[in-house]
């Protein structure tokens, strides 16, 4: 009896080990899953990406996650990336079953049927002994999932058995990780900084006083993500430019300017231009004029919203665009009512 319960306490050790490692699925013995299914049960991958990010500009605390215009536009759920060795794969599935086994033993249960797992990677159809011969010369490839989008029914759709790819070889997966995913996963990392605006008057604003707004260029530079995967040299870069600031005041008792409340970027990268004395009667090239006091009502929600431009370049001499995507933060604007104005 005691050597029962260590053989059970040393199984479950055993298992954590291998599960902290990374889990590869037990073929259902009614399924033809097998072993060297990445996902871990027929729901879908569990595995993590081993992809790594690293990001340049913006302020990191105080930024938010922009908001792509093009509302179809998602970054992928799932993809399949170079994972195992062959001798790696091998150890882990092989314990896995070991493990299994042992317990259903000691269970008094039937002991799983792995036929079919161990006849694709163990017995030549199609893979021999887990591909050992090709140590160092490939990788078994397993699809991942998204951890942003775990939530999602999509993030479980690549669940085909680990398959081999010799190295320098592309697989003839469309699922396959390569340098646009990592760009698109690049794009789901990047924070932008809070759209703080300039106004004039500073503070309380004043019923039919035009607010010039701005924007300094030097509190938003471009943003940049560089996503990789390590041991490939595989990687791709965004860089996030703003590109036109939008402003909604908050009531329709105001007028914007210009009157589509969209500021573009001037040849300098700033945005909207300052107040300068002597303009008072000047309509401002980016700004709002409120035509109404909030008196004890509460105060406007004026919100400024910065659209970036996303573009990407990655290893390969590969790169492209991105979809715009947008961040916007709201700000508490009081507005009084003056009998005169020396400004």
């Amino acid at each position: 009896m005691k050597f029962r319960s260590f053989l059970v306490a040393s199984l479950a050790a055993y298992a954590t080990l291998v599960s902290a490692h990374a889990a590869v699925a037990f073929e259902e013995p009614a399924a033809d899953a097998g072993a060297g299914k990445p996902s871990g049960d027929a729901s879908g991958p569990t595995l993590s990406s081993r992809v790594a990010f690293k990001a340049k500009g913006g302020k990191p605390s105080s930024s938010g996650p922009i908001t792509p215009v093009d509302t179809n536009w998602t970054p992928p759920p799932c993809w399949y990336e170079p994972y195992w060795t062959a001798k790696d794969f091998k150890s882990v599935t092989e314990a896995q079953w070991s493990i299994a086994e042992s317990n259903a033993k000691i269970a008094g249960l039937d002991a799983p049927d792995y036929s079919k797992t161990k006849d694709r990677y163990k017995n030549g159809k199609p893979y021999k002994d887990f591909n050992v011969s090709k140590q160092g010369k490939g990788r078994w490839w397993i699809g991942v999932v998204n951890p942003e989008m775990k939530d999602d029914p999509k993030s479980r759709s690549c669940n085909k058995p680990a398959f081999w790819v010799d190295n320098g070889r592309a697989p003839a997966e469309p699922q396959a990780i390569n340098t646009k995913t990592l760009a698109q996963l690049a794009y789901e990392q990047t924070k932008v900084p809070d759209t703080e605006v300039e106004m004039n008057p500073d503070g309380k604003q004043t019923v039919n006083l035009p607010s010039w707004i701005w924007l300094d260029k030097a509190k938003f530079e471009p943003v940049e993500v560089r996503a990789e995967l390590p041991g490939t040299g595989m990687w791709a870069a965004t860089k996030a430019e703003p590109v036109s600031l939008h402003l909604d005041p908050g009531t329709e008792d105001a007028k914007v300017f210009p009157a589509s409340g969209d500021c573009p970027i001037n040849d300098d990268g700033s945005i909207g231009t300052p107040y300068a004395k002597g303009k008072a009667k000047q309509d401002p090239p980016c700004g709002i004029t409120y035509l109404r006091s909030t008196n004890n009502a509460p105060p406007h929600r004026l919100k400024a919203t910065l659209t970036w431009k996303i573009s990407w370049q990655g290893s390969g001499g590969t790169g492209g665009d991105l979809p715009d995507g947008t961040f916007g933060t709201t700000t508490d604007v009081t507005v009084q009512e003056v009998q005169a104005i020396n400004r």
